[in-house]
């Protein structure tokens, strides 16, 4: 780490502590040529994942647009705002442990529909609907019966 006040390259920590919650680390630090102390701060670098939508188009991924979607499919369900977080930081954690910088919408859906399965038939069957836009109630069954399979 370069010295802010004589520019040389070497120092020495002196202490490390948590700040934010865990979401930074605060050094302070020694020159091992001026002697003078300083602080720096590590974060870790997060990269933004992007979305590649069934139009081919591209934007960066919003979590919020997954947890609206979700709200939609659970309305009037009895499921909590907080198992919703859950299942948007468990895909939001899948997507970032990636290897992939870009995801397609297709696989972030099929992601939801797996988790809310386990949470919620109704709901499942919902955003299924929507995010595989059923065409007609033969459609519908199909998934019903698919449900009723895998029980």
């Amino acid at each position: 780490m370069k010295c802010p006040y004589c520019g040389y390259e070497e120092s020495k920590v002196i202490d490390s502590r948590p700040t934010d919650e865990g979401e930074r680390i605060r050094r302070r630090r020694e020159c091992l040529h001026c002697s003078k102390r300083f602080t720096t701060y590590e974060v870790i670098e997060t990269v933004p994942i992007i979305v590649i939508k069934k139009d081919k188009s591209r934007e960066v991924f919003d979590r919020n647009k997954l947890t609206n979607g979700l709200l939609r499919a659970c309305a009037n369900r009895p499921i909590s705002v907080g198992t919703l977080e859950r299942i948007v930081d468990e895909i939001e954690a899948r997507l970032q442990n990636s290897l992939d910088r870009e995801v397609t919408s297709t696989q972030i859906g099929e992601y939801a529909m797996e988790l809310l399965k386990g949470v919620d038939e109704v709901a499942y069957v919902r955003f299924a609907s929507v995010y595989r836009q059923f065409k007609d109630i033969n459609t519908f069954l199909e998934e019903l019966n698919k449900l009723l399979q895998d029980k």
